[in-house]
């Protein structure tokens, strides 16, 4: 059987001599395994779409639940981004981040526009690559059904929390003076711009993500909770996210 769709390549892995097994984040299927057959060759007509974070029209011929890409056009290879060596590391820890929540074979068309829509804000929008990365973690969280509580603080139900802080193992919001209340673990402080812009990403209009700005100190802060949320919650570490902050230092 032949299915057609779009998908993003997640992950690479070279197989025998010309092949690759794919990890591809599909908009009808949601995360599939697909072997390109012969794509490593310089002539093969899936070169293009067989490679790291391309974005293609797909035709895959499917048997016993195994996939093989028949057909591919490439439409987005976001060569800004490649360009770059930050903004590649940054792109492929979003893939290694979404492939660790997808799940074989569940459509999540709203995770596949999520990291699209960031890899086109690292290839095109010129937003701060902290912005981009803490919106991403957090938002993507929100979709994978860890979405953190931050109308008000969890204890005393202030709207405006005195000594804003997220609790990173609960995934509430609550005062500084109420952290006892909320339970073991780490809370992280936020500045008034940070926990605004928190909600923003929570609440607000998808369409907007990236809409919005924060000084140096906001933005920090912002990239340190999100960043922490996203590790505390999936309990993991990601190679790509160690080799992008290595970058960040000067290695």
């Amino acid at each position: 059987m032949h299915i057609t769709t779009q998908g993003l390549v997640l992950r690479e892995v070279n197989y025998k001599e010309a092949d690759k097994i794919l990890t591809v984040l599909t908009a009808e299927g949601g995360k599939r395994t697909v072997k390109a057959r012969g794509c490593r060759r310089k002539s093969s007509p899936l070169a293009a779409s067989a490679q790291l974070l391309v974005y293609s029209d797909m035709t895959l011929f499917a048997y016993k639940d195994r996939y093989t890409l028949n057909e591919a056009e490439s439409l987005r290879q976001f060569w800004h981004m490649r360009g770059d060596l930050e903004l590649l590391a940054l792109g492929s820890y979003f893939a290694e981040v979404m492939e660790a929540v997808s799940v074989e074979g569940r459509p999540d068309p709203a995770a596949l526009s999520l990291i699209l829509n960031s890899l086109h804000a690292l290839d095109k929008l010129d937003r701060p690559q902290a912005l981009v990365k803490g919106a991403f973690e957090l938002k993507l969280m929100c979709l994978e059904g860890y979405e953190p509580l931050a109308d008000a603080c969890a204890v005393c139900g202030r709207p405006d929390p005195e000594g804003p802080m997220l609790h990173l193992t609960e995934g509430v919001l609550h005062c500084a003076a109420c952290k006892r209340e909320v339970g073991e673990g780490q809370s992280l402080p936020l500045t008034q711009g940070a926990l605004a812009a928190l909600r923003h990403i929570v609440y607000g209009d998808p369409k907007r993500l990236f809409s919005f700005a924060l000084d140096a100190d906001g933005l920090a802060c912002l990239a340190q909770v999100c960043e922490g949320f996203l590790r505390t919650q999936l309990d993991r570490g990601f190679r790509t996210l160690d080799f992008y902050h290595e970058l960040k230092a000067g290695m």
